[in-house]
């Protein structure tokens, strides 16, 4: 099957709307999907990014909470698609076509807009998460999902045991078809190769159309059901169909090699996440010029460094840095510098993320620290070195992270 057929046979379906709460406060006013990653992305790009390279251009986002900054985002990045040749990124608020209800659970979220997939004329669904990072070509685990026979297919890859309880994790037999699926299970089981790693579902589905429809019905009907497909939809599933595992690290696809996946659900993941970027062979290289990163930027001007009237230089060292950025005889090392920052002379800035429109007064220091957008930080603050004040003003994370919410005024 030629990726020309996957447009006309396929429907993908981002899931967008979850509250993100563990991501607060960068989710106090901003969808978590919408959430700037790595200084000029948003962390949906890499999964609309992953369905332009894979062929894919039938694509519905289904938006909740907070949406207006992610809305936006979509409108001036993703309006590329050809709607007169059935290509489109179509953003799906709650349309309260179940009695008034908001989304209650992921599968509850698709059954809201069943009508949807019934107007299709797809095959295949696939349903995707908007807040992970990672390249994927799903035109590969598509061909996989085909040529089984399925009626499910769920991309998974082996974590650390100890790891495993924050996932679904899978059992399955030789040719990969799945006997068992536990919802972030206590206890995980291993893999039967390897004791001290478990097979975890990335949350990567691909449905038979009729499969998906027909339990999303059953399981509307379930009142002791919390209308999730982790917890209620795959399990009986795999009693009644035939499921299988895609192997997302497998030797299959243009980006075979690239075996990175992170769940951005925390602060501490986000920072992490960012943090991979700037190793000196990052474990996911966003230079890879066949599978590049699509997103909205605006139009500034080249980043620059100036020497301050001290005679201070601008330095950058092992850092990412956007269009836009000044640095005024500041010092910048392993840090992420979004776009139209300003940083101000004898400002130190280590181990940080900053996010767009940041200024850095005169003679700031930050360390392990994430600034959210429109925050002015008037000269000589400190942040990230004296962790009793900052638990007064800023929300900590569990590694010690200091996050300065968007716009706040000192």
């Amino acid at each position: 099957m030629t990726r020309e057929r996957f447009m006309k046979d396929t429907l993908t379906i981002i899931l967008a709307g979850g509250m993100g709460s563990r991501l607060s406060p960068l989710t106090d006013d901003r969808a978590k999907p919408a959430v700037p990653f790595g200084g000029k992305y948003r962390i949906i790009d890499f999964t609309l990014t992953n369905c332009l390279h894979s062929g894919l251009r039938q694509i519905l986002v289904l938006t909740q909470y907070k949406s207006h900054s992610l809305q936006k985002h979509l409108r001036d990045g993703w309006s590329i698609f050809n709607p007169e040749l059935g290509e489109f990124v179509t953003v799906v608020p709650p349309q309260m076509r179940g009695g008034g209800k908001w989304y209650e659970g992921t599968a509850d979220a698709i059954y809201h807009n069943l009508w949807l997939l019934e107007r299709s004329d797809a095959k295949h669904i696939i349903v995707l998460s908007g807040d992970h990072i990672y390249r994927m070509d799903y035109a590969e685990m598509l061909k996989d999902h085909i040529e089984n026979n399925a009626k499910l297919t769920i991309a998974a890859m082996d974590v650390p045991r100890e790891e495993a309880s924050a996932f679904g994790v899978l059992s399955t037999e030789a040719n990969g078809l799945v006997d068992s699926f536990i919802e972030k299970p206590s206890n995980p089981p291993s893999m039967p190769e390897d004791e001290s790693r478990s097979l975890a579902s990335m949350g990567i589905y691909i449905f038979e159309a009729e499969t998906l429809k027909t339990a999303l019905l059953q399981d509307a009907d379930d009142p002791r059901s919390s209308h999730d497909f982790g917890k209620d939809i795959i399990p009986k599933l795999i009693d009644e169909r035939r499921v299988y595992a895609y192997n997302f690290c497998s030797d299959r696809g243009r980006v075979a090699k690239d075996c990175y996946w992170r769940d951005v659900g925390t602060i501490d993941s986000f920072y992490r996440a960012n943090m991979d970027l700037l190793e000196p062979v990052p474990p996911m290289n966003l230079y890879q010029e066949n599978w590049g990163v699509r997103t909205y930027e605006r139009q500034l001007p080249p980043a620059r460094t100036v020497s301050s009237a001290t005679g201070n230089e601008g330095i950058f060292i092992n850092s990412i840095i956007a269009n836009g950025v000044v640095n005024s005889g500041g010092s910048v090392q392993h840090s992420i510098i979004s776009s139209d920052v300003r940083i101000e002379d004898s400002a130190t800035i280590v181990d940080s993320i900053l996010f767009d429109s940041v200024t850095v007064g005169k003679g700031c220091k930050l360390v392990n620290c994430i600034i959210d957008k429109h925050v002015e930080l008037p000269p000589y603050t400190e942040i990230g070195l004296n962790p009793a004040l900052d638990a007064e003003r800023f929300h900590i994370s569990e590694g010690g992270i200091v996050v300065v919410p968007e716009s706040y005024k000192f």
